[in-house]
Protein backbone atom coordinates (compact mmCIF):
# COMPACT_ATOMS: atom_id res chain seq x y z
CA UNK A 1 0.00 0.00 0.00
CA UNK A 2 1.63 3.25 -1.14
CA UNK A 3 1.31 6.49 0.78
CA UNK A 4 1.85 10.01 -0.47
CA UNK A 5 4.58 11.87 1.41
CA UNK A 6 3.21 14.81 3.40
CA UNK A 7 4.92 18.21 2.96
CA UNK A 8 7.29 19.40 5.68
CA UNK A 9 5.48 21.16 8.55
CA UNK A 10 6.61 24.72 7.61
CA UNK A 11 5.53 24.09 4.02
CA UNK A 12 2.15 22.70 5.09
CA UNK A 13 1.61 25.70 7.36
CA UNK A 14 2.39 28.19 4.58
CA UNK A 15 0.01 26.39 2.20
CA UNK A 16 -2.68 26.58 4.87
CA UNK A 17 -2.12 30.31 5.49
CA UNK A 18 -2.04 31.22 1.77
CA UNK A 19 -5.24 29.23 1.25
CA UNK A 20 -7.00 31.68 3.60
CA UNK A 21 -6.41 34.59 1.18
CA UNK A 22 -9.31 35.63 -1.07
CA UNK A 23 -9.21 34.01 -4.50
CA UNK A 24 -6.48 31.54 -3.47
CA UNK A 25 -7.59 27.91 -3.63
CA UNK A 26 -5.62 24.88 -2.38
CA UNK A 27 -3.81 24.31 -5.70
CA UNK A 28 -2.80 27.97 -6.07
CA UNK A 29 -1.67 28.00 -2.43
CA UNK A 30 0.56 25.01 -3.15
CA UNK A 31 2.04 26.60 -6.28
CA UNK A 32 2.74 29.87 -4.43
CA UNK A 33 4.32 27.99 -1.53
CA UNK A 34 6.71 26.04 -3.75
CA UNK A 35 7.53 29.23 -5.65
CA UNK A 36 8.43 30.87 -2.31
CA UNK A 37 10.52 27.84 -1.31
CA UNK A 38 12.65 28.33 -4.46
CA UNK A 39 12.80 32.11 -4.06
CA UNK A 40 16.21 33.57 -3.02
CA UNK A 41 16.32 34.24 0.72
CA UNK A 42 16.86 37.98 0.19
CA UNK A 43 13.64 38.28 -1.84
CA UNK A 44 11.70 36.12 0.62
CA UNK A 45 12.81 38.34 3.51
CA UNK A 46 11.84 41.47 1.56
CA UNK A 47 8.35 40.03 1.00
CA UNK A 48 7.99 39.09 4.68
CA UNK A 49 9.16 42.56 5.76
CA UNK A 50 6.69 44.24 3.36
CA UNK A 51 3.81 42.23 4.88
CA UNK A 52 4.90 43.13 8.42
CA UNK A 53 5.30 46.81 7.48
CA UNK A 54 1.71 46.91 6.21
CA UNK A 55 0.45 45.57 9.55
CA UNK A 56 2.71 47.79 11.66
CA UNK A 57 2.65 51.11 9.80
CA UNK A 58 -0.68 51.32 7.97
CA UNK A 59 -3.47 53.22 9.74
CA UNK A 60 -6.84 54.69 8.77
CA UNK A 61 -7.00 58.37 7.88
CA UNK A 62 -8.95 60.16 10.63
CA UNK A 63 -10.87 62.16 7.99
CA UNK A 64 -11.72 59.85 5.06
CA UNK A 65 -10.83 56.46 6.62
CA UNK A 66 -8.66 55.43 3.68
CA UNK A 67 -5.63 53.30 4.50
CA UNK A 68 -2.50 55.44 4.84
CA UNK A 69 0.85 55.73 6.58
CA UNK A 70 0.29 59.37 7.56
CA UNK A 71 -2.67 61.14 9.16
CA UNK A 72 -4.40 62.91 7.53
CA UNK A 73 -3.74 61.08 4.25
CA UNK A 74 -2.16 62.76 1.23
CA UNK A 75 -5.52 63.15 -0.52
CA UNK A 76 -7.22 64.83 2.44
CA UNK A 77 -4.39 67.30 2.94
CA UNK A 78 -3.80 67.91 -0.78
CA UNK A 79 -4.10 71.63 -1.55
CA UNK A 80 -5.25 70.96 -5.12
CA UNK A 81 -8.22 68.79 -4.08
CA UNK A 82 -11.78 70.15 -4.35
CA UNK A 83 -12.95 70.23 -0.73
CA UNK A 84 -16.60 70.82 -1.74
CA UNK A 85 -17.02 67.26 -3.09
CA UNK A 86 -16.91 63.95 -1.23
CA UNK A 87 -17.02 60.66 -3.14
CA UNK A 88 -18.29 57.81 -0.95
CA UNK A 89 -16.82 54.38 -1.72
CA UNK A 90 -17.07 50.95 -0.14
CA UNK A 91 -13.39 50.04 0.15
CA UNK A 92 -9.93 51.66 -0.17
CA UNK A 93 -9.31 49.79 -3.46
CA UNK A 94 -12.17 51.78 -5.01
CA UNK A 95 -10.20 54.99 -4.46
CA UNK A 96 -7.29 53.60 -6.47
CA UNK A 97 -9.68 52.78 -9.32
CA UNK A 98 -11.20 56.28 -9.35
CA UNK A 99 -7.82 58.00 -9.04
CA UNK A 100 -6.60 56.16 -12.16
CA UNK A 101 -9.18 58.09 -14.22
CA UNK A 102 -7.53 61.43 -13.28
CA UNK A 103 -11.02 62.93 -13.68
CA UNK A 104 -12.06 63.26 -10.05
CA UNK A 105 -10.27 65.87 -7.93
CA UNK A 106 -12.47 65.96 -4.83
CA UNK A 107 -12.18 64.14 -1.50
CA UNK A 108 -13.25 60.63 -0.53
CA UNK A 109 -14.99 58.80 2.29
CA UNK A 110 -14.47 55.04 2.77
CA UNK A 111 -17.38 53.14 4.35
CA UNK A 112 -15.43 49.88 4.82
CA UNK A 113 -18.34 47.75 3.64
CA UNK A 114 -22.02 47.95 2.74
CA UNK A 115 -25.26 47.37 4.57
CA UNK A 116 -25.88 43.62 4.34
CA UNK A 117 -28.41 42.12 6.80
CA UNK A 118 -27.59 38.62 5.51
CA UNK A 119 -24.00 39.09 6.71
CA UNK A 120 -25.04 40.85 9.91
CA UNK A 121 -23.69 44.23 8.73
CA UNK A 122 -25.87 47.21 9.64
CA UNK A 123 -25.44 50.99 9.30
CA UNK A 124 -23.62 51.19 12.65
CA UNK A 125 -20.90 48.88 11.32
CA UNK A 126 -19.97 51.37 8.59
CA UNK A 127 -18.30 54.80 8.74
CA UNK A 128 -21.65 56.59 8.27
CA UNK A 129 -21.61 58.74 11.43
CA UNK A 130 -18.24 60.09 10.36
CA UNK A 131 -19.61 60.95 6.90
CA UNK A 132 -22.61 62.71 8.43
CA UNK A 133 -20.32 64.77 10.67
CA UNK A 134 -18.14 65.82 7.71
CA UNK A 135 -21.21 67.10 5.86
CA UNK A 136 -22.65 68.78 8.96
CA UNK A 137 -19.35 70.59 9.56
CA UNK A 138 -20.03 72.56 6.37
CA UNK A 139 -18.21 73.31 3.14
CA UNK A 140 -19.45 70.19 1.33
CA UNK A 141 -21.68 70.95 -1.67
CA UNK A 142 -21.93 67.50 -3.27
CA UNK A 143 -21.74 63.92 -2.05
CA UNK A 144 -21.13 61.40 -4.86
CA UNK A 145 -22.28 57.88 -4.00
CA UNK A 146 -19.91 55.43 -5.67
CA UNK A 147 -20.97 52.20 -3.99
CA UNK A 148 -20.86 49.12 -6.21
CA UNK A 149 -23.92 48.51 -8.44
CA UNK A 150 -25.05 45.46 -6.43
CA UNK A 151 -28.17 45.01 -4.30
CA UNK A 152 -26.19 45.83 -1.15
CA UNK A 153 -24.47 48.78 -2.82
CA UNK A 154 -27.79 50.19 -4.03
CA UNK A 155 -29.40 49.72 -0.60
CA UNK A 156 -26.47 51.47 1.06
CA UNK A 157 -26.64 54.36 -1.43
CA UNK A 158 -30.36 54.84 -0.77
CA UNK A 159 -29.77 54.75 3.00
CA UNK A 160 -27.07 57.42 2.72
CA UNK A 161 -29.32 59.54 0.50
CA UNK A 162 -32.09 59.47 3.15
CA UNK A 163 -29.50 60.30 5.80
CA UNK A 164 -28.17 63.34 3.93
CA UNK A 165 -31.44 64.64 2.44
CA UNK A 166 -32.35 66.84 5.46
CA UNK A 167 -28.95 68.58 5.25
CA UNK A 168 -29.66 70.12 1.85
CA UNK A 169 -26.46 68.84 0.25
CA UNK A 170 -26.53 67.69 -3.40
CA UNK A 171 -26.39 63.88 -3.52
CA UNK A 172 -25.47 62.19 -6.82
CA UNK A 173 -24.88 58.60 -7.91
CA UNK A 174 -22.39 57.31 -10.47
CA UNK A 175 -24.06 56.88 -13.87
CA UNK A 176 -24.96 53.44 -15.13
CA UNK A 177 -21.73 53.05 -17.06
CA UNK A 178 -21.00 50.41 -14.44
CA UNK A 179 -22.61 46.99 -14.95
CA UNK A 180 -24.83 45.53 -12.23
CA UNK A 181 -23.02 43.10 -9.98
CA UNK A 182 -19.52 44.36 -10.91
CA UNK A 183 -16.96 45.65 -8.40
CA UNK A 184 -15.64 49.19 -8.82
CA UNK A 185 -12.02 48.10 -8.45
CA UNK A 186 -12.23 45.99 -11.65
CA UNK A 187 -13.77 48.67 -13.86
CA UNK A 188 -11.58 50.19 -16.57
CA UNK A 189 -10.64 53.89 -16.66
CA UNK A 190 -12.95 54.79 -19.58
CA UNK A 191 -16.01 53.22 -17.91
CA UNK A 192 -15.23 54.97 -14.62
CA UNK A 193 -14.64 58.29 -16.34
CA UNK A 194 -18.02 58.09 -18.10
CA UNK A 195 -19.71 57.05 -14.88
CA UNK A 196 -18.23 60.06 -13.07
CA UNK A 197 -19.16 62.48 -15.86
CA UNK A 198 -22.70 61.11 -16.11
CA UNK A 199 -23.52 61.05 -12.40
CA UNK A 200 -27.09 62.04 -11.60
CA UNK A 201 -29.20 63.40 -8.79
CA UNK A 202 -30.85 60.70 -6.69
Amino acid sequence: MSTFPLPAQPVARLIEELNKLPGIGPKTAQRLTYFLVRMPEKEARALAEAILAVKEKIILCSICHNITDCDPCLICCGEERDKTKICVVEEPLDILALERTREYTGLYHVLHGVISPMDGIGPDDLKLKELLKRVEDGGVEEVILATNPSLEGEATAMYIHRLLAPLGVRVTRLARGLPMGADLEYADEVTLTRALEGRQEI
